[in-house]
């Protein structure tokens, strides 16, 4: 018997339910007087959105609101932000939106408190210290970045997104309503389950690291482990019991508590676990389709759980029985578990190939060899990588020819 090691960072709250986001006034009055509100064009002209900013000013809450977050967030997006609020010192900061909107909230909170360029906080521990308290409330089922470490921006100089990863960035509260999906359309209710089951399948798979007592405070992401794989069961159940739903039948209220329960699930899972090489490969893959984050990596994974299914048979064979696949060897049920991922994804119109997304043919060596860059991924894979590995994934991937990787 392996010793048992678990480990879990979340916000000190988490409200979820239909009608929660009706919390937020109250909520943030405790913390706060001065509130920014991060979010998107779309969102703000939403009934619900005005419904917010009155409930925050009924409890006393002043608000300024930025409602030009530009999807992958761009740094000039986030230098737009904090100069436009500059002088309001806000002391509490709200993202209301899809994973966008949220970690502009937690990179602008950084900016607030701590200064300096964006640049200066990539990677892990970087942001020295607490931050502006942060309020997430999310209004897709997908990114799990209410409940998470990491904000992802894109830096143009770079032509490449980036992490910054710290558990400063972990929102205080979050306050999950799933009636504010509802009016999410098909297209991106299939794009953000599909990337809160790449989350839950990815941190239930990541590499589990050996125990030590300092594994905390040298990682942000310490891979697999006994309550973030709670969190990740939970969340590929539900995915598979909802997705499909939720995606013909958007006024499905049911469907959609479910998908929002497996997105925070998945965010609690990965947000602690970390995820692996569909994420690292999804970075370069973004930068030249300019596709949403949610399709990249879901495209990919059932390529990555192919490629990886050596080294997670057991764990494949487990997820298999949890969404009632019938009983059988492990390897029989590893490769089942895949099966059915591809099934589901494909179900959703998700592109089932790196050509179909759209990544031109003569990058694939370019998308291979820079997945390589994304370490904090690349460390948390199961099966070792280097690029003989990323190139066949990369190009099994953009064939769609899956079966390609079961010999390697």
């Amino acid at each position: 018997m392996h010793p048992m090691f678990g480990a879990l960072r979340l916000p000190r709250s988490i409200l979820f339910g239909r009608g929660q986001r009706r919390a937020l006034g109250s909520a943030t009055a405790k913390i706060g007087k001065r509130a920014l509100l991060c979010t998107d064009p779309r969102q703000s002209a939403q009934p619900e959105f005005q419904d917010m900013l009155a409930d925050l000013a009924a409890n006393g809450v002043e608000t300024r609101v930025f409602d030009q977050t530009i999807p992958d967030l761009p740094i000039g997006s986030i230098e737009a932000c904090v100069a436009e609020v500059s002088g309001f010192a806000p002391d509490v900061v709200i993202g209301v939106g899809g994973g966008s909107s949220m970690d502009m909230a937690k990179v602008v909170a950084v900016l607030l408190t701590h200064g300096a360029d964006v640049r200066a906080y990539y990677g892990e521990f970087a942001v020295p210290g607490p931050v502006i308290p942060l309020i997430a409330v999310p209004t897709t089922s997908g990114t799990g970045s209410e409940v998470t470490p990491v904000a992802v921006v894109a830096d143009e100089q770079r032509g490449a997104k980036v992490g910054i990863a710290s558990p400063h960035l972990i929102p205080l509260i979050a306050i999950c309503d799933p009636e504010l999906t509802v009016t999410c359309p098909p297209g991106l209710t299939a794009c953000s389950g599909a990337d809160a089951l790449t989350h839950a399948v990815e941190a239930f798979t990541t590499l589990a690291r050996p125990i030590d007592a300092m594994l905390t405070e040298q990682h942000v992401f310490v891979g697999k482990n006994v309550l973030s794989d709670h969190f990740a069961k939970l969340a590929v159940a539900n995915v598979f019991k909802y997705l499909e739903r939720g995606y013909r039948d958007g006024s499905d209220v049911e469907a959609r508590e479910g998908l929002m329960l497996a997105a925070l699930a998945a965010g609690c899972a990965f947000g602690t676990a970390g995820t692996a090489a569909a994420h690292a490969l999804q970075y370069p893959v973004g930068n030249l389709t300019h596709t949403a984050h949610g399709d990249g990596v879901a495209t990919l994974l059932p390529y990555v759980m192919q490629f990886n299914r050596p080294s997670c048979v057991g764990a494949f064979a487990e997820l298999a029985q949890t969404i009632g696949l019938p009983e059988g060897s492990p390897d029989a049920m590893s490769q089942a578990f895949i099966d059915a991922v591809a099934a589901l994804l494909a179900s959703v119109k998700i592109p089932v190939s790196l050509a179909a997304l759209g990544l031109p043919a003569d990058q694939q060596e370019f998308v291979a060899e820079n997945a390589l860059n994304a370490a904090r991924l690349v460390k948390n894979n199961p099966r070792p990588l280097d690029l003989a590995a990323m190139q066949s994934i990369t190009r099994a991937a953009y064939s769609g020819d899956r079966a390609a990787l079961r010999t390697i």
